[in-house]
């Protein structure tokens, strides 16, 4: 535990600034498993639009530095190729 005054006020900035991004990383993946989900049951229209919520989701987690930027690119991607299966 911290003794000086400025570190017990780092260790406070640091526990909210965790739980921010574990929200943020919950909300993209919680999109991710939607959209997922719309795929397997085969579901053309809402898959679309849930890849758009999921793909904003990973924007933002991007923007926040929460992922890097391959990561987001990579993920995206795999989400494409597999709406563009079920439309195949």
């Amino acid at each position: 535990m911290p003794n000086i005054k400025s570190a017990i006020k780092r260790v406070g900035i640091i526990e909210k600034k965790t739980m921010q991004n574990n929200m943020i990383k919950s909300g993209y993946k919680s999109a991710v498993k939607k959209f997922e989900a719309a795929v397997s049951e085969g579901n053309k229209e809402n898959a679309e639009n849930l890849l758009k919520e999921a793909t904003k989701k990973i924007d933002m987690a991007c923007s926040k530095g929460v992922i890097k930027k391959n990561t987001a690119s990579r993920k995206k991607s795999n989400l494409a190729k597999k709406l563009n299966a079920i439309n195949a």
